[in-house]
């Protein structure tokens, strides 16, 4: 009853695989779970932070930020504050800006107050939004490069 059979032995082979059912298997897996993990990033409505932020992904603002911003897609919501020149693919503003605005697609909504430049591709202003500066259509909008320049390392000795 328990002992080895033809029967048993055949189920046993069937459950080894070949090198191409583990490679099928392996891309099923694969393809279920997304190539790049996107980054949600957010900073509180109690934060404020001085200085360059650059990332990859989503990054929602609800606090106090003095600098510039890189993202993917930035949302800035009711009663934050930006103080810097933001790029991003997809921007969303809700609370205070006051910079340049380098994005795809940006949208102001009707609790926005924008103070600068906003170069675009896609714009949508919402009834009430404030907006006081210039808005001018671009094709490749976020290919500029950042205003803050890059930290240098330290002079070698020789």
């Amino acid at each position: 009853m328990f002992g080895n059979s033809k029967g048993n032995t055949a189920d046993t082979n069937n459950r080894e695989s070949s090198p191409a059912q583990e490679a099928e298997r392996s891309t099923i897996a694969h393809s279920a779970v997304p190539a790049a993990l996107e980054a949600n990033s957010s900073i509180s409505s109690g934060l404020s932070i001085i200085g360059k932020i650059v990332g990859q992904g989503k990054l929602g603002i609800f606090g106090h930020v003095e600098g510039e911003v890189h993202a993917s897609t930035v949302q800035i919501g009711d009663g934050a504050q930006v103080e810097g020149d933001i790029v991003a693919e997809e921007l969303t503003i809700g609370g205070r800006v006051k910079g340049t605005i380098h994005a795809d697609r940006v949208k102001l909504n009707s609790t926005a107050v924008v103070e600068g430049d906003i170069y675009h591709r896609s714009l949508a202003i919402e009834e009430n939004a404030q907006f006081e500066g210039m808005s001018r259509r671009q094709e490749n909008v976020i290919n500029t490069s950042s205003r803050v320049p890059a930290k240098c390392p330290p002079a070698q000795a020789n």
